[in-house]
């Protein structure tokens, strides 16, 4: 299954696509995490095998400081998406980046590339 953790600064709209193509999908408002740390939003998502989705570059820096195994973070580098736009790229992009997920990475999506980083790094 598909677990994603979608942080404060994506749109809530794209949980209702993501969950109607089956993923498991939450957002940190949703789950009192709206105020958290980018670390404390890490630590849920390690508990909770999700894969962080976010905007925030600080979220690849603790996993690569920390020389993390886990949680994978997808970061999206494409700001003002709306949560149609925001879901179906996710849903795009999942193939290709799912079996590095599976085993730690850092993803960075821009508007014309993936770029994947398996971790930990060292």
């Amino acid at each position: 299954m598909k677990r994603v953790l979608l942080d404060q600064g994506l749109p809530r709209s794209a949980l209702k696509i993501l969950k109607k193509m089956d993923w498991d999908a939450l957002h940190t408002g949703d789950i009192g995490l709206g105020a958290a740390s980018d670390r404390e939003i890490l630590d849920y998502a390690r508990l909770n095998e999700r894969v962080v989705v976010t905007l925030d570059s600080d979220f690849h820096s603790i996993l690569a400081v920390e020389n993390a195994k886990k949680p994978s973070v997808i970061r999206i580098r494409r700001e003002g998406l709306r949560g149609n736009d925001l879901a179906e790229l996710i849903i795009r992009i999942w193939p290709k980046i799912e079996a590095e997920l599976t085993d730690g990475a850092m993803v960075t999506v821009s508007q014309k590339s993936i770029r994947i980083r398996r971790i930990p790094l060292h």
